[in-house]
């Protein structure tokens, strides 16, 4: 990476999450900020998106879960600049790590621009505006400054900010907790508060010397992983030491604290996509009220979201409701009861299932593969999709054998010591307890059909000995 000027300005996508509201389009591994909820793109392009021209991609750092970048979210997030967490720490630690990292790599002190991946803006314009006034502030002062987003209803899933003043940036008096239906209309009766936006920018020393001042165990952490840094790979570093990090957020441990938070307000048409809810609120709707994705017919609703991903929903006469299909799971809800998902979530950890894990097609670095067909104690049908060019890891099977039908493309197949070419409409098989690799090295997606048999079948039965891709479980 070249090393910018001392002015450029960075920013910091927060692309964590458990992918539990969202359910059942989000799953644990492929949370919202990787999924396209709204438009063509998925939230986290869309983010690094509205930051154009102010902070290209090649200044844009995303901090997310391993597990989702050696997974699922890979071909979102190959192409860039990311922090790697092996366990999720909350947003100070990585806030913290990111600051400290982008001072190193740059070589300067950028202003840093901090958002959470999964969050919508209407009007990018306007949102532009307000990070430039930020930008400037924390240019020319040692200050934190964060977006308010003016209420425009008495909501109480927010927290609130407590404001004076009525410049373009305000001075912060105080965070407010999420308040009940009467202490939000009171805010909105008094003025001068606004919804936490989650939103911030600042200078990279001034955020790691806030930090000192109020997380220094934080800050030991972070002195601890640069001096390791300097002569490791600074990943390498991450991996090993990031776990010892305290488990809390940059609002709780910094901003209510520190005497140095300035706001600056604005009304970008912004929605933390939190639930179902929200989902339909932000979403384009027919004469009868009705936002409607997929393939769907609606006769005489009003008022509903149906959204199909992978077969007809048709409905006659709903109103007021929620209806959220999938391969493997449908979700019906009363709009207005949309956050209880998680408690289905919880019903289904309980359970012991995967349909809050994953999807029944899963994306992979080398591609996808769809389960089409199981019973966990005999046999599990899957097709298997291979990219141009790539390869699974070189791996094997301790309870299970695998029989392969190649249906499109041509197959590199390694087995044991041999490696040869399975054309279409051809087969081979792979034993229990036999090295093997599966690749495409032709110029169309390869398709096969496999037919695992064994006494497990679990996606954990797999010894890696070499990945491309860097995983290693």
């Amino acid at each position: 990476m070249n090393k910018p000027s001392p002015s450029t300005t960075v920013a910091v996508i927060l692309a964590g999450g458990s992918g539990t509201r969202l359910w059942p389009l989000s799953r644990q591994q492929l949370p919202k900020q990787f999924l396209q909820l709204n438009g063509a793109e998925t939230m986290l392009a869309a983010t690094l998106n509205r930051l154009h021209p102010l902070v290209t991609n090649e200044n844009a750092w995303v901090i997310t879960s391993e597990r989702f970048a050696l997974g699922e979210a890979y071909a979102d997030l190959r192409q860039l600049n990311t922090i790697l967490e092996p366990v999720g720490r909350n947003t100070a630690p990585a806030i913290a790590l990111a600051a400290a990292l982008i001072q190193d790599q740059h070589g300067t002190d950028p202003v840093m621009v901090v958002l959470p991946a999964d969050h919508l803006i209407h009007d990018v314009p306007t949102f532009q505006q307000a990070l430039q006034q930020a930008i400037t502030r924390a240019e020319q002062h040692k200050v934190l400054v964060t977006f308010g987003i003016t209420p425009d209803r008495p909501d109480t899933g927010f927290g609130y900010i407590e404001t004076r003043g009525d410049a373009a940036v305000r001075e912060v008096i105080q965070f407010r907790e999420k308040p009940d239906l009467t202490t939000a209309e009171s805010f909105l009766a008094q003025g001068g508060f606004f919804w936490n936006s989650g939103m911030f920018v600042w200078r990279c020393s001034t955020i790691l010397d806030q930090i000192a001042n109020h997380l220094p165990e934080v800050a030991a952490l972070v002195a601890q992983m640069r001096q390791a840094w300097r002569t490791q790979p600074w990943q390498e570093v991450v991996k090993a030491d990031f776990a010892a990090m305290p488990n809390v957020s940059i609002d709780y441990g910094v901003l209510e604290k520190s005497d140095c938070v300035q706001l600056v307000p604005c009304d970008p048409g912004w929605s933390d996509i939190g639930s179902w809810d929200a989902v339909y609120e932000v979403s384009d709707k027919d004469a009868d009220g009705n936002a409607i994705a997929g393939d769907v017919i609606a006769l005489d609703c009003h008022n509903t979201l149906l959204r199909s991903e992978s077969r007809l929903i048709t409905a006659i006469g709903l109103e007021d409701l929620i209806a959220v299909e999938t391969p493997d799971a449908i979700l019906l809800t009363k709009r207005g009861d949309s956050q209880r998902v998680r408690e289905v979530v919880e019903q289904l950890k309980v359970r012991g299932g995967r349909e809050h894990v994953e999807h029944t097609t899963v994306r992979r670095p080398w591609g996808s593969y769809t389960v089409l067909n199981e019973d966990d104690m005999e046999y599990k049908l899957k097709l298997i999709e291979v990219a141009p060019g790539a390869s699974l890891s070189l791996q094997r099977h301790q309870h299970r054998s695998e029989h392969w039908v190649v249906v499109a493309g041509t197959a590199t197949v390694t087995r044991g010591d041999e490696t040869f070419t399975v054309a279409k409409n051809a087969s081979t098989y792979i034993p229990i307890g036999e090295m093997h690799r599966l690749a495409n090295r032709g110029k169309i997606p390869l398709q096969i059909m496999e037919v695992q048999v064994g006494e497990y079948l679990g996606e954990d039965d797999i010894e890696r000995f070499e990945d491309q891709y860097g995983r290693d479980a």
